[in-house]
């Protein structure tokens, strides 16, 4: 054998893994930026374990030094809630997506659920969470974890759902031609599918959870109020101080914390899911971000996930194979079982409804009924108001920014800072203007309702626009097809699935808002709008808890009877006329 044939002689696969996995400068800026991150989790974290003693020896002050150490531990724990809510969401969307039978349940539970209010959680569950964990802080950490997964988890699990519904037919006819059994289908089909809108229905979520921050980091139980450190607690005590300077320190500092989050976890998430896009042609604007792209440079990053994705082949190479089927499985129910399934759920559904009557009844009289109902109706006017023209507003803004990946980038931490703004900073500045211009409280406190709200429009509006396949806009630019007719038979269509889980998410957003929005006070003023949430929240000041029970039922008939005859029909339309694909 020559010398050259020798030199020639190609390297030992250790000797080749070791080269092509020598650290680079983008491994040793990731590993600095996940190291940092861990340290910053495991301060958090040492407060979330600590005795319960330490919430009484050391109160929430209005330093600004404290706010860095607030700041951290309310993004712990908005975090774990959004892990809980994606956990929640893949799992129960898919199931209702995928099971018709279940479907029939698990929808009206979202719908009732998301209509319940937020304390309303807040009062049940709270005493089961500190019960788990006694004379621990982590157990009103964890009540305060799951309000704020209850902020979050109806939006991100109809975003889902609403994806998986309007998977393209020629899709779901080759899982089955090619038999792919549930699991393949859905880590191969619905989780890709879905993925692009729900990190925007994810973001979404996260900053409506920054609504509700105030109320989840103050549990009360009994006559002792627990107060968790966190910028929501901090806020809370600024406003009660009429503090404006603090005000705006808590402000400036979730300013920045969304500003920070947005950079190191979603931009590049957004990024990564944009390779999801169903799409022939391959779009020449593509979302950017300097986290994804050292993450996708680097070279030990992938050596050492490398395990967690052998382990999932190895799992799924011992799943049983599925029989290939045919294109269209005819295969339909028993006429019977249908019928008797629907005869359990109207019977579960009316003895639910008749124990909840017969309990409250035995409190109340008929004519309280009435007036709640009344109320009821009144909220219901302002949250269709309020719908119409947040949709006006937000629907071509929507669909200009979701066209404009470039723009997108710029104007997503603004977005999501806006969403996040707690409505409660701008009561002092409403209170005021109503009492120095005597402006009637039933009209001007109504766009407190919409104003965290709103943004479930807006950002399903831009998920669905960029989710606008590039070959029919190309298509459509090529035929010159302008205005009307573009908004009719290209943008509509793209947006309009996305646009109804918006809106059916604002409008339960909206009502359960209005707890909070039709009664504002700042020092002695204080404005009461009438409607249902004003009769909600006085009743829980003057603690009668048979007509807050009364008030989150009428709620919730209201909302579910909205979605019933409103949203789902749309929901229906959209999938029979409104589909691209």
């Amino acid at each position: 054998m020559s010398p050259d044939r020798n030199s020639a002689r190609p390297l030992p696969a250790f000797s080749r893994m070791l080269r092509l996995t020598r650290p680079n400068r983008e491994d040793v800026i990731a590993l600095v930026i996940l190291a940092g991150l861990g340290v910053l989790f495991f301060r958090a974290g040492e407060g979330a374990v600590a005795p319960l003693s330490t919430l009484r020896l050391e109160p929430v002050q209005l330093n600004a030094s404290y706010l860095p150490y607030y700041a951290l531990r309310t993004v712990l724990r908005m975090f774990a809630a959004l892990l809980a809510s994606t956990v929640f969401t893949l799992v129960v969307a898919t199931l209702a997506a995928r099971s018709r039978r279940a479907g029939q349940l698990i929808v009206p539970a979202l719908d009732i659920l998301q209509s319940v209010p937020i304390l309303a959680f807040l009062t049940f569950t709270v005493t089961f969470f500190m019960g788990l964990f006694p004379g621990s802080v982590l157990g009103v950490e964890a009540a305060s974890i799951f309000v704020i997964f209850t902020s979050q988890a109806w939006n991100m699990a109809f975003s889902f759902y609403q994806s998986l519904r309007s998977i393209p037919v020629d899709l779901e006819e080759a899982t089955q031609v090619y038999g792919l059994s549930p699991i393949r289908r859905f880590l191969k089909l619905d989780l890709p599918y879905g993925t692009p809108a729900l990190v925007w229905n994810a973001m979404m979520s996260m900053s409506g959870g920054w609504f509700f921050v105030v109320a989840s980091e103050a549990i009360t139980v009994g006559n002792t109020t627990v107060t968790l450190p966190g910028i929501g607690s901090y806020l809370a005590v600024a406003i009660e101080r009429q503090d404006f300077r603090a005000v705006a320190q808590a402000v400036g500092a979730m300013a920045l914390v969304i500003l920070a989050y947005d950079q190191l976890f979603f931009r590049p998430i957004v990024a990564w899911a944009d390779r999801f896009r169903f799409e022939m042609v391959a779009s020449t604007e593509r979302p950017q971000s300097w986290v994804f792209d050292i993450l996708r440079r680097t070279r030990l990053l992938p050596v050492l996930l490398a395990p967690l994705g052998a382990i999932g082949r190895l799992l799924l190479a011992f799943e049983p194979r599925v029989a290939r089927r045919r294109a269209v499985d005819s295969r339909r129910s028993h006429p019977a079982f249908e019928w008797l399934w629907q005869a359990f759920v109207v019977t579960a559904v009316l003895g639910a409804l008749l124990l909840t009557g017969r309990s409250v009844m035995r409190y109340l009289e008929w004519h309280d009924v009435v007036t709640a109902v009344l109320l009821a109706c009144l909220t219901m006017i302002r949250v269709l108001v309020l719908i119409v023209l947040a949709s006006a507003l937000w629907v071509p803004i929507g669909v200009w920014i979701g066209l404009r990946p470039a723009w997108a980038e710029r104007l997503q931490p603004l977005a999501q800072f806006l969403a996040a703004f707690p409505a409660n900073v701008l009561f002092p500045f409403v209170v005021i203007g109503i009492v120095r211009w005597n402006l009637t409280p039933d009209i001007w406190l109504s766009p407190l309702m919409i104003l965290g709200t709103q943004w479930y429009i807006l950002f399903n509006v831009i998920a669905g626009a960029s989710a606008i396949p590039t070959d029919l806009r190309e298509a459509a630019d090529m035929f010159h097809v302008r205005g009307w007719q573009w908004w009719r038979q290209v943008a509509i269509p793209g947006i309009f699935p996305y646009y109804v889980t918006g809106a059916l998410t604002a409008s339960g957003g909206s009502w359960n808002a209005s707890i909070v929005a039709e009664v504002a006070s700042w020092g002695n003023h204080k404005l009461v709008a009438r409607g249902l949430g004003s009769y909600i929240a006085e009743a829980t000041t003057a603690g009668d808890y048979a007509r807050v029970g009364l008030g989150i039922g009428v709620m919730c008939v209201f909302v579910l009877g909205f979605n019933r005859l409103l949203w789902r029909p749309l929901y229906a339309y959209g999938e029979r006329r409104m589909r691209l694909t």
